[in-house]
């Protein structure tokens, strides 16, 4: 039925955004700016830019790159001790490896995801992996899955997307393809998805690639 599955990176096949959640609320604590809970979840599943420009629409005085610094050296150090796979990621990408082409799509830039995919195990499986810094339009707009289809040579009708946030799951659905979503910190409103599921196995096995 699909002649490709797309994985989004973070939310979906590593539990990233636990981290970022984490370490973002330190890093905006240590200038000041406390209970930004709400903020922090806006900017789950988008770019960097325009992260950048919720963050200072909402902390105008806030030096953006000291945040931006202070934020990724703790992400970073904190996904060296504990960079999780969600349930199920690790045998869906290898038991799917040769069945199906797989794309990893991705709001991330380029080095710090391909350094979570070869930490996570997971980067040999992934024919084309997609990144922020590929795209002029980032999620929720499709110029990402539609690359990635363009890239293998599949038509977008064929593919399948995992996906847990709204920007991505837009994305994929604005793209034409089939989308499973699979809420992580912020539940689905079901709006871009095909199906929201419980698990990435529980996603796997709705769309009939997994037993």
């Amino acid at each position: 039925m699909y002649d490709a599955v797309f994985f989004d990176l973070d939310g979906t096949l590593v539990d990233s955004e636990r981290l970022s959640l984490v370490t973002g609320a330190a890093a905006f604590a240590a200038q000041g700016y406390h209970e930004v809970e709400d903020l922090l979840h806006r900017l789950v599943g988008v770019d960097q830019i325009t992260a950048a420009g919720l963050i200072l629409a909402r902390c105008p005085g806030l030096d953006l790159r000291l945040l931006q610094e202070t934020w990724e050296t703790t992400f970073l150090a904190a996904q060296a001790d504990d960079l999780l796979l969600k349930p199920g990621a690790h045998e869906i990408v290898h038991g799917l490896r040769g069945r199906h082409a797989l794309a990893l799509v991705t709001s991330s830039a380029r080095d710090p995801a391909e350094a979570r995919l070869v930490q996570a195990g997971l980067r040999p499986a992934f024919q084309a992996v997609i990144t922020r810094d590929d795209v002029d339009r980032p999620k929720p707009n499709p110029e990402p899955y539609l690359l990635a289809a363009s890239r293998l040579g599949i038509d977008p009708a064929r593919c399948l997307v995992f996906e847990d946030s709204e920007p991505g799951a837009e994305a994929a659905h604005r793209a034409g393809m089939t989308v499973v979503q699979v809420p992580d910190m912020i539940p689905a409103s079901g709006r871009f998805a095909h199906h929201v599921a419980s698990s990435l196995t529980d996603g796997a096995r709705w769309a009939g690639i997994w037993a």
